[in-house]
């Protein structure tokens, strides 16, 4: 019987034939933590008297979250990280580096691993057809210290998606769609496949974008095959010899397939207070946002901030509306700077973040009065996301978040292109 993408890389490191529903222990490739679940996991190995790590040059200790920090608290955590890296020689990648999904995928990841992290969307390494997934911080400490985990064999969902995306309509949408139709708890511990013509021909950025999101759906993982497109973005990152071939056989078993024809699809909004609460942006009426915020480890990315200067470059936010920016990574932030994108967003009015989480994790940085609304390109929006219960979040694309910072509303962004 064929395998999945997770049955191949699961019994590659588990050292035998497995299928889903088995229960594997596995060697973990990469592992990494963040500042709001690092020091809870460096706790408890103190607590277990296994200050240690079994693979430093792969165990990656992110600054992100509240970065710089916000208060003397958060401060301290901070440098619980740094003294566990210079410890255990593990990596750090302090306040300003970006965002942890965006460089352990720059950096670390290569087709084929394991990757555990102490965060959530963690399974954006799926893009890389990485098995990446989120744990508890105390399960992520355990993989840091011993080098392996166990995972039960995920079931896996096939989403074929064909045609091609309209003008103005991007894998956000897509993505936003798909878990509209299939609930925020619709793939609960599943792995998602997505694969097709449309999936074949999105660059990296778009892949990120998809595979970024499959926990939204509840998944355990989001997965798309290693190809060209990912042999080329290890170039970039001058890590060429990272890639690996991948594919699921043709014979795998799926428990279910879904097919979208992407050709058919508009801009999506997800309505407050949970990601599947999802619309057409033409169907929205008016909407009013008080603040826009382009940025995150969904859309943060050079393709993300191109798309914004394209249509903000010459005009100016509405009054009454906040824009924020905010770099995935240090290294876009660079590459942003050198080609002219952020200085005609901040002429058009936009703020810049730090690379970083920012106002998506309502730390700092961009936190709603009662009332307001924002549209974000982030992956969530339940309540109290940005910190304010009082404050309402909406989801779209970056061409949607643009538009709309224009208008002052929620706004189709063909209207501008």
């Amino acid at each position: 019987m064929g395998k999945t993408l997770s049955e191949k890389i699961i019994g590659e490191h588990a050292g035998k034939k497995v299928k889903a529903g088995d229960i594997a222990v596995v060697n973990v490739d990469v592992c990494l933590t963040q500042d709001g679940t690092g020091p809870l996991a460096v706790n408890q190995l103190k607590k277990m008297g296994l200050v240690k790590s079994a693979n430093p040059q792969k165990t990656v200790l992110f600054i992100d979250h509240a970065a710089p920090s916000p208060r003397k608290e958060l401060s301290n955590d901070h440098n619980i990280l740094r003294e566990f890296a210079d410890q255990t020689g593990s990596c750090l990648s302090d306040a300003g580096e970006g965002v942890c999904h965006q460089i352990i995928n720059e950096k670390f990841v290569k087709p084929g691993d394991i990757l555990i992290g102490a965060d959530s969307h963690t399974c954006t390494g799926g893009a890389l057809c990485a098995f990446s997934t989120g744990m508890g911080s105390t399960d992520v400490a355990v993989g840091i210290a011993l080098g392996k985990t166990w995972l039960r064999v995920p079931e896996t969902f096939k989403v074929i998606c064909g045609g091609e995306f309209g003008s103005g309509v991007s894998a956000k949408d897509m993505i936003l769609y798909f878990i509209g139709v299939i609930g925020a708890d619709g793939a609960t511990y599943k792995a998602l496949e997505f694969t097709g013509s449309a999936v074949k021909n999105m660059d990296m950025s778009d892949r990120f974008t998809v595979a970024n999101m499959a926990v939204e759906a509840g998944a355990k993982t989001g997965l798309i095959e290693s190809d060209d497109v990912t042999r080329l973005f290890l170039k970039a990152m001058k890590r060429e010899k990272d890639f690996k071939k991948i594919n699921a056989d043709p014979d795998a078993v799926y428990e279910k397939e879904f097919r979208i024809n992407v050709s058919e699809l508009e801009p999506m909004v997800s309505l407050p207070h949970t990601v599947d609460n999802t619309v057409k942006v033409s169907e929205t009426g008016d909407i009013k946002v008080h603040q826009v915020h382009i940025g995150t480890c969904t859309n943060g990315r050079l393709k993300d901030l191109e798309i914004a200067y394209r249509l903000l470059k010459g005009r100016k936010v509405k009054k009454g509306t906040r824009l924020l920016v905010t770099p995935a990574s240090k290294n876009i932030y660079l590459q942003a700077m050198e080609k002219g994108y952020i200085a005609e967003l901040v002429k058009a009015g936009a703020l810049i973040n730090p690379p970083g989480c920012g106002p998506c994790v309502g730390v700092h940085q961009g936190i709603l009065a009662d009332g307001e609304n924002c549209l974000s390109s982030q992956n969530r929006n339940f309540r109290g996301r940005m910190g304010n219960v009082e404050g309402n979040i909406y989801l779209a694309s970056p061409y949607t978040c643009a538009a709309s910072a224009l208008t002052g509303k929620i706004t189709d962004p063909r209207e501008f292109l």
